[in-house]
């Protein structure tokens, strides 16, 4: 009975050898690969972080008429006067707790409409804040648009219940005619340390995983190919008993 059972285990010895050799090179190519990919990923999410930390900290620039996706995070700066009876209340949490962000429309000396988010005000100030008359001069951080919702809430502009920053919405719901920039400006914070809103908030942090991820995709492939090895060996050992 012996003979046979090895007879039957050496019969069957190249068909399994065939087959776990695809099925190792399979996972051990799909998990290289995708060690690769994440070790592209993370030379790209730190020149992106690199980009971005030199926008943050250049000099402002005169605030575009329209933005691009490459302009986020970009400082500009740009004068004009507020609509502080047109300003919207957004929903907002902070370092400094949950209240609204203050999303103001202001029109520019360049001849179209830029809504700037003032910044923080709490829920018992939501009303009693600083309202600057005349010309002022706006600087900050250049923000795409926030179209849809937040905090897996829709806006409701009839009930006046924002949860993004989104600007053509609160402008149609404001009646805000005329040229309007696709962007917002969240403005640096103001002189006063308990001035309101609170301005300069903005918290500019990527998630970059990507190493974590690439060692654990090679530390998988590194695990498959040992297990081939170990398994073939003992397979080898096997035939030779």
């Amino acid at each position: 009975m012996t003979t046979a059972q090895d007879g039957g285990r050496s019969g069957r010895s190249p068909a399994f050898a065939i087959g776990l050799t695809l099925v190792a090179l399979f996972f051990f190519a799909g998990f290289c690969v995708l060690g690769s990919w994440q070790v592209q990923r993370l030379g790209w999410k730190r020149d992106l972080i690199a980009r971005v930390d030199a926008r943050i900290h250049a000099l402002p620039i005169p605030a575009p008429r329209a933005a691009a996706r490459a302009d986020e995070y970009r400082r500009v700066r740009i004068s004009g006067h507020f609509l502080h009876d047109k300003a919207a209340l957004v929903q907002a949490v902070t370092v400094r707790g949950a209240g609204f962000w203050v999303l103001t429309p202001l029109v520019t000396d360049q001849g179209f409409t830029l809504i700037v988010n003032r910044g923080f005000v709490p829920p018992d100030k939501r009303r009693d804040y600083a309202r600057p008359q005349g010309e002022v001069l706006v600087t900050g951080l250049l923000r795409l648009n926030e179209p849809g919702g937040g905090f897996l809430r829709s806006n409701d502009p009839a009930a006046d219940r924002w949860y993004s920053r989104d600007v053509a919405a609160i402008a149609a719901a404001r009646g805000i005619g005329g040229p309007l920039a696709d962007y917002f400006i969240d403005a640096d914070a103001a002189c006063g340390p308990d001035s309101l809103p609170v301005g300069g908030l903005t918290i500019v942090k990527f998630p970059n995983s990507h190493l974590q991820y690439a060692i654990t995709w090679f530390v998988l492939a590194a695990m498959v190919a040992g297990g081939y090895i170990f398994v073939m060996r003992q397979a080898r050992k096997d035939r030779r008993g």
